[in-house]
């Protein structure tokens, strides 16, 4: 059984937009999101352009300060907010795969330095055990040593991913946060990238944070997946659970949209865009673009609610229990 080790409490994110010097405005792109992250799991955070899934994944990485609510790690006896960690240390129990392996890296650098970044901003290891954690974590994701010495540009954009997993698992995280690791790269190299992970995660140990839009992608590697929408989370449950029979609105128009899905006619895709919600707006932040809106859902937010195999935030889904 395994337990959380991060919490995540009632995380909300503000940035300024518009108005004016003496009254600003504000968007709210993180609105009370409260997860937990099970140790040894993949949590899929998943959500159109703008649902908060990127500022989560910031907010995670120390990137970003919240504006409201904890982000918690478990520790040896308790568990501490991370903003009392110093980075040093957290950045030692989680680290990052970036979506664009072509920028991520350091075209002046070569491999090994760049695979073992983290290890010299902690001044530890010699430049010779350093080639050999770099030579050790290349093995790891299909690479050998002699791309020890190669410059990024000589590689192709699967292989500079692979050098972004060694240099995350090179300072041996517990927790990677991989933000859409896979969108950058041709189809044929997803799937590599994808089984890479799989059994880097079940050798290791690891627990991932994965954020995505692609849902097929998320049924295949997802224990548990989190549904967002313009800073608000809709739905979360185990991934099977939820791809294969969602409950909320939205997530039912995001699972029709898969490819070679049987209900895309039944459940057609919501008109307009998606709209970033002013900060202390009370509503549901759907409700503008949900078919089956009730006059309650632009007056009143719905609360996150558990149900017997998941939980939702959505008055329809409360008026049928």
């Amino acid at each position: 059984m395994s337990h959380d080790i991060i919490t995540i409490e009632r995380l909300s994110k503000r940035f300024r937009s518009g108005g004016s010097w003496l009254r600003p405005g504000h968007t709210q792109a993180l609105d009370q999101v409260s997860l937990p992250l099970r140790q040894g799991r993949t949590l899929a955070v998943v959500g159109e352009s703008g649902s908060g899934k990127s500022t989560l994944a910031r907010l995670l990485l120390q990137l970003e300060r919240p504006s409201a609510g904890a982000i918690r790690i478990a520790g040896r006896n308790d568990s501490a907010d991370i903003a009392d960690i110093p980075l040093r240390d957290y950045y030692h129990r989680v680290q990052m795969v970036f979506q664009d392996p072509y920028s991520s890296l350091n075209p002046r650098k070569p491999i090994w330095q760049i695979v073992t970044t983290a290890l010299a901003r902690r001044g530890g290891p010699s430049r010779e055990e350093r080639m050999r954690i770099a030579e050790q974590q290349l093995q790891a994701v299909g690479l050998g040593s002699q791309f020890l010495h190669v410059l990024p540009g000589a590689l192709s954009g699967g292989q500079r991913q692979r050098v972004g997993i060694a240099r995350a698992l090179a300072s041996q995280p517990e927790i990677l946060v991989l933000d859409e690791p896979l969108s950058a790269l041709d189809i044929s190299v997803q799937a590599q990238i994808l089984n890479l992970l799989l059994e880097l995660q079940q050798r290791l140990r690891l627990t991932f944070v994965f954020i995505s839009h692609d849902l097929s992608v998320v049924r295949h590697i997802a224990d548990d997946v989190a549904v967002m929408y313009a800073g608000q989370l809709l739905e979360y449950g185990e991934a099977g659970t939820v791809i294969d029979s969602p409950r909320h609105p939205y997530t039912q128009a995001l699972v029709a949209s898969m490819p070679g899905r049987q209900d895309a006619k039944r459940v057609p895709p919501p008109p307009g865009e998606l709209q970033t919600a002013a900060a202390g707006a009370s509503a549901c932040a759907f409700a503008p673009r949900c078919a089956q809106a009730q006059p309650r859902c632009s007056a009143e937010r719905p609360a996150m609610r558990a149900l017997a195999d998941r939980s939702a935030a959505c008055f329809l889904i409360e008026n049928r229990q």
